[in-house]
């Protein structure tokens, strides 16, 4: 599947979804406060594409699940993960469908019902995305564990930088080059 296997695939289409969904709601916020068409018309496109494009990163992420080796704490992450992106998508699935079903007609109380929905949806997002952080910076998801156990090895074995290039990567709070 043009050179990813579903783990690849998942990462490499969750963060697009999850960036228009999140404007999404800040174009739908924007149209209420300046009643401006515009927004509001913006607000519905990126509704669109951030609900094509997480079911599909729903759909890759399934698979996914399947496709990497775990244990119990990445499964537990995972089965949360996956209930928040379901949950997160029917959210916004539900907004989109019932503004194309009501079209221009929707009365001042749906579609503050459909903004708080949205809202609701933001929320989730970042709560899926937080999960998902946890089960990549945390966990490793993903890596192979022979990838793993190689790069451990490699840390364990250290690196020194040649004279001069510490000042390269000093730390930007502290001014000191990073530890080994």
């Amino acid at each position: 599947m043009l050179g990813y296997d579903w783990p690849r695939f998942h990462a490499a289409v969750n963060d697009l979804p999850a960036a228009l969904l999140f404007v999404t709601v800040l174009f739908d916020l924007g149209a209420w406060l300046s009643k401006r068409e515009s927004l509001k018309a913006a607000a519905l496109w990126t509704l669109w594409a951030g609900v094509i494009g997480g079911w599909v990163a729903v759909l890759a992420g399934l698979e996914a699940e399947d496709a990497i080796a775990h244990g119990e704490a990445i499964h537990e992450l995972m089965e949360t993960h996956e209930t928040l992106a379901l949950t997160t998508m029917g959210i916004f699935t539900v907004v989109l469908v019932w503004k194309l079903f009501r079209r221009a007609r929707l009365t001042a109380p749906e579609e503050a019902g459909l903004r708080l929905l949205g809202v609701a949806g933001l929320v989730t997002v970042m709560w899926t995305g937080v999960i998902g952080g946890k089960l990549v910076f945390e966990h490793a998801a993903g890596v192979p564990t022979e990838m793993m156990k190689a790069e451990i090895e490699n840390r364990a074995a250290g690196h020194h930088h040649e004279v001069g290039e510490a000042e390269e990567h000093e730390h930007p709070d502290s001014g000191k080059a990073h530890q080994h």
